[in-house]
C-alpha cells in the first residue's frame, strides 16, 4: 500500500506553486504503480487564462505524455483538493486506479461531496478514493489564499 502522507506532501509542495503564483492553491501528482512521479500540476486557471488549467487536469495530462498510454489504471493521482465534476470526469476517463485528496469542497466536490462521479457505477470506471488525507494543511493553504484575496479587496 502506498505512502498517502508522501504523495500528499508531493501535491502539496505543487499547491505552494499555486499559491506563490496568486492562483488556487491546488496541487497534484500522478504517481506511478512504483510510486515514482509520472506528472504534476497546479491550477494556472488565471495564469493561462483556461477555465480547464486545474492542477488534476494538467497533472493527468502530463503523466499520460510521459507514460505513452491515456490510461492510468496503475496509478494515484493525489491532489490537495476534492477534484470538481470536470476533473473527476477525467479521472474516470483515463481510469485513475487511485485518487487520494486532501480538503473536502463543499462546493464543487465530485468525490462523494456534493456529487460522486468517481463512484458512479452507470460509468465505465470507478477508482479507488480516499480523502481527508492532510486535510488540514490542504484546507490551511486554501482559507489562507481566500484570506490574503479578501485582503486586497
Amino acid at each position: 500500500m502506498m505512502d498517502f502522507s508522501y504523495c500528499m506532501e508531493l501535491a502539496f509542495r505543487e499547491a505552494l506553486k499555486a499559491f506563490e503564483s496568486r492562483e488556487v492553491p491546488v496541487g497534484a501528482v500522478v504517481l506511478d504503480g512504483d510510486g515514482h512521479v509520472v506528472g504534476k500540476g497546479y491550477n494556472q486557471v488565471e495564469t493561462l487564462c483556461d477555465a480547464t488549467a486545474h492542477a488534476e487536469m494538467i497533472a493527468l495530462t502530463s503523466a499520460m505524455a510521459t507514460l505513452g498510454t491515456k490510461y492510468l489504471q496503475d496509478c494515484t493521482l493525489a491532489v490537495t483538493m476534492e477534484p470538481c465534476p470536470m476533473c473527476a470526469g477525467a479521472i474516470v476517463n483515463a481510469k485513475v486506479g487511485r485518487v487520494v485528496f486532501g480538503a473536502y469542497d463543499a462546493k464543487m466536490g465530485a468525490a462523494g461531496s456534493v456529487l460522486n462521479v468517481t463512484g458512479c457505477r452507470q460509468l465505465n470506471h470507478q477508482p479507488e478514493v480516499f480523502g481527508g488525507i492532510m486535510e488540514g494543511r490542504c484546507q490551511g493553504i486554501l482559507q489562507d489564499f481566500f484570506k490574503e484575496l479578501r485582503k486586497k479587496g
